[in-house]
């Protein structure tokens, strides 16, 4: 039997992913390509930004909270980044709390020299690793297990970077794509599992790495391929040269970058985004269609699946939602008697499109079920019929360690309750996820994908105390803010 469904404690409705990536070698206007770059991938963390250039002599870093355009606003910034390499970072927190000491590329001084680095990813045993490296007298500025990294690779006695960077991530475990910039070199990283994207491309002579294609069409850069697991890329006055980590004993690609965190314009795992969301709203509709009228959706990520649910389905697809893109990360939610009004700032109803029909809205994912709730109140207000929701993908029951912010149960309302008990929470006439089985048949190299947040298939051990020492450590770090 089900247990009663109970509103979370409202922190956002969405899933949130670690962190946007972009470098770029050899442009002498390296840091500005960087800072577009990263504009593109604002959407993969909007809590701080942040650019490390070299001019071959020096690294020079500029970060702070926010977004890219407000860390950036004065271009005269750009000025004090010289130098034909560069490397970028969009925040979002999943380790460490969200602090402008966390704010990355971390820049460090060690018996090399100076050494930027910037990561989107998380490692499911950087707690053991900080905690022998604290107890053996190391001393960690952040809360971030980025500088688990550096850390090792300060004490790596290898000859090179490269060796050093090969011998220090044999260390460690979990998802991370990986930048590291030297005076000399820029180093690009894929973890051997391949969770997290990572591509290379050509911007005239000059070669640039990123999360997704979409930050290289900005520049009209040519994307070219997207890294292989394991594959460490190095590029230097040499040229660009290939080395790999040992294998992995499994591929373990996140399924959740082709749901909901990839631009639909882009192209990631070598695959374009908006052609595998078309196939799940496809697919979503052959499953579980309805006697409906129309089809919306929840703006915007959803947006590519319902188009493919109303074309499979035959019902027309209609802009009942519109989004407000003006909110900023700073708004302040309002007293507890108009908590709904968080989301009506974001979200407005079309009275006109919703009036006396039944409509049927796709969502990409329900993790805690808060938001959707208050879109059907103001869509029934708004004089929809019947609202039916069709999810394109399965029930999120299952944490996540590998760089979303989905790291306890609490948090996953599918953890605990049955789809009709959600569908009773959150107000729908009809609620029906994707199914694992058809959410897989749409995507290439299936058993290649990781599914743990859904299936609880986790590719690699995950330490028992992982999410509790993970948040106690970012709990206390917060009390510095």
């Amino acid at each position: 039997m089900a247990t009663q469904a109970t509103p979370c404690e409202p922190r956002g409705d969405r899933p949130k992913e670690c962190c946007g990536l972009f470098g770029v070698w050899g442009d002498p206007d390296a840091a500005r390509h960087a800072y577009f770059g990263l504009y593109a991938l604002q959407h993969r963390g909007q809590e701080a930004a942040g650019i490390a250039a070299s001019d071959g002599h020096a690294i020079r870093c500029h970060k702070g909270p926010g977004l890219v355009s407000q860390v950036f606003a004065d271009r005269t910034t750009f000025d004090a980044l010289p130098g034909s390499a560069a490397i970028g970072h969009d925040r979002y927190s999943t380790t460490g709390a969200s602090n402008v000491r966390n704010a990355q590329p971390i820049l460090i001084e060690y018996k090399r020299g100076q050494l930027a680095a910037a990561h989107n990813g998380n490692f499911v045993n950087s707690a053991d690793l900080r905690r022998h490296m604290e107890e053996t007298g190391s001393i960690f500025q952040t809360t971030t297990d980025t500088e688990v990294v550096l850390h090792l690779l300060a004490r790596s006695r290898q000859p090179t970077l490269p060796d050093a960077i090969d011998e220090s991530l044999r260390q460690v475990v979990g998802a991370y794509s990986l930048l590291f910039l030297s005076p000399e070199m820029l180093v690009a990283v894929r973890d051997p599992f391949g969770w997290r994207p990572l591509c290379v491309g050509r911007l005239g002579d000059a070669t640039v790495v990123a999360s997704e294609s979409c930050a290289m069409h900005i520049l009209e850069a040519e994307y070219e391929r997207s890294l292989d697991p394991g594959e460490v890329l190095i590029i230097d006055r040499a040229g660009v040269r290939s080395r790999h980590l040992p294998a992995a004993p499994r591929r373990a690609a996140c399924i959740f970058e082709f749901i909901y965190f990839a631009r639909p314009d882009s192209r990631i795992f070598g695959e374009k985004a908006d052609k595998i969301r078309r196939r799940f709203g496809r697919q979503l509709a052959k499953e579980h269609p309805v006697d409906a009228d129309i089809v919306i959706a929840v703006p915007d990520s959803a947006n590519t699946s319902a188009l493919g649910y109303a074309e499979a389905a035959g019902r027309r697809f209609e802009i009942g939602l519109i989004r407000n893109h003006y909110v900023g990360r700073t708004f302040i939610s309002p007293d507890q008697h108009e908590r709904d009004i968080d989301v009506r700032v974001k979200f407005n109803p079309v009275a006109g499109v919703l009036k006396g029909q039944r409509v049927v809205v796709v969502e990409d994912s329900i993790v805690r079920g808060t938001t959707l709730r208050k879109l059907i109140r103001l869509m029934r207000e708004a004089g929809a019929a019947e609202v039916h929701v069709r999810v394109a993908s399965p029930p999120v029951r299952h944490p996540c360690f590998y760089g979303i912010d989905m790291s306890t149960r609490d948090e996953l309302i599918a953890s605990s309750h049955t789809v009709e008990a959600i569908r009773e929470f959150i107000g729908a006439d009809s609620l029906a996820y994707l199914s694992v089985e058809a959410m897989l048949n749409v995507v290439p190299d299936p058993q290649d994908m990781c599914t743990a947040c859904f299936t609880g298939d986790y590719p690699t051990d995950v330490p028992g105390d992982f999410h509790k020492e993970q948040f106690e450590r970012a709990r206390r770090a917060g009390a510095d803010r």
